[in-house]
């Protein structure tokens, strides 16, 4: 039944954090949203579909992450990430997992939403 994952929803808390984090250091790309009579955005990766809604007018809940412990990414030029992710003071867990070598970069967005973006295990540092 299930042909692919849509999308996944952040609350932003602070709405220009977290466009810097998407779009300034993930580079995401803004795009069309229809007026939903809340404010938001919907963020693109190149791609027909918005894979990233964010809400800009919802309390954060309390417990962060909820039951969803990460979203994940696919993503290439590990070298490049790795140095927008240092010069932007951004903290990050960097990793191979075991056996397939992919890379995986770890962190967390600024509402707490752990984002995890991996890239070809033929990629160099």
């Amino acid at each position: 039944m299930i042909v692919g994952m849509n999308h996944f929803t952040v609350i932003a808390e602070d709405p220009q954090k977290t466009l810097d984090f998407y779009v300034g250091l993930l580079g995401l790309q803004p795009g069309h949203r229809p007026d939903l009579g809340f404010p938001g955005a919907w963020l693109y990766a190149g791609g027909p579909q918005a894979i990233l809604h964010l809400y800009f007018d919802r309390p954060v809940p309390s417990q962060r992450s909820g039951v969803i412990d990460h979203m994940a990414f696919t993503a290439s030029d590990l070298k490049s990430v790795k140095a927008r992710f240092d010069e932007a003071g951004v903290k990050y867990d960097l990793r191979r997992q075991a056996g397939a070598g992919t890379w995986q970069l770890f962190s967390f967005d600024p509402n707490g939403a752990r984002v995890e973006l991996d890239f070809d295990a033929g990629e160099s540092l």
